[in-house]
């Protein structure tokens, strides 16, 4: 199963070779442990890999990536792949863990994965906090604030609920919230979220 962006340039040959790696990792694992569910192998690229990489044109000009939840490696390892950036992959799960390390490995990915609960993850602020279907923003947020450098940003791929988590989040917290049409998932959006506060702490 070959990507159609193996063409190109150096860089972005070397980068096609390396999710090329990835995926194919990604499914030879996935027969063993539940990494993605097993009708998605026939669209591994549309459903989660080009789902992932459509987040690097939104990611801060610089700095690391805290991803949260990281599972099979979305979006986390996908967007240090993508764009060379390091990344913090948190994920509970020690046999995802497993696979995550040996997937950076062998993508030659500068990730670190830290085998812990995200609300437990204690790392120095990071420029941008990812998530994909971890939990909602509600739950994410709080995590999100303690993570995050003071410009920092949150980008999460949602679904169809994404207006009703924002307004769910609204009641304890504010923030200034972007809207981007998912390009892999009809319906879906992408929420860039930044100036994130305990609504409590603003007067």
């Amino acid at each position: 199963m070959k990507h159609p962006a193996a063409a190109g340039s150096a860089p972005d040959a070397l980068v096609a070779q390396r999710l090329q790696t990835f995926a194919t990792l990604l499914l030879h694992w996935n027969r063993r442990i539940n990494l993605i569910a097993r009708g998605d192998a026939p669209l591994v690229w549309e459903r989660h890999i080009d789902d992932s990489a459509q987040l690097a044109p939104l990611l801060p000009p610089r700095g690391g990536i805290v991803d949260l939840g990281s599972g099979a490696g979305f979006p986390g390892l996908v967007l240090s792949i993508v764009t060379g950036r390091h990344a913090d992959l948190i994920e509970a799960d020690q046999r995802k863990c497993a696979f995550l390390r040996t997937a950076a490995r062998a993508c030659a990915a500068d990730v670190l994965v830290h085998a812990v609960r995200a609300e437990a993850a204690e790392l120095p602020p990071a420029a941008v906090v990812t998530a994909r279907g971890f939990a909602p923003v509600r739950a994410l947020l709080p995590i999100a604030a303690r993570l995050l450098a003071p410009d920092g940003v949150a980008l999460l791929l949602k679904g169809r609920s994404a207006e009703e988590e924002l307004t769910a989040a609204r009641g304890e917290w504010h923030m200034h919230a972007e809207r981007f049409p998912s390009r892999t998932s009809p319906g879906a959006t992408i929420l860039r979220i930044s100036e994130i506060r305990r609504a409590a702490a603003v007067s």
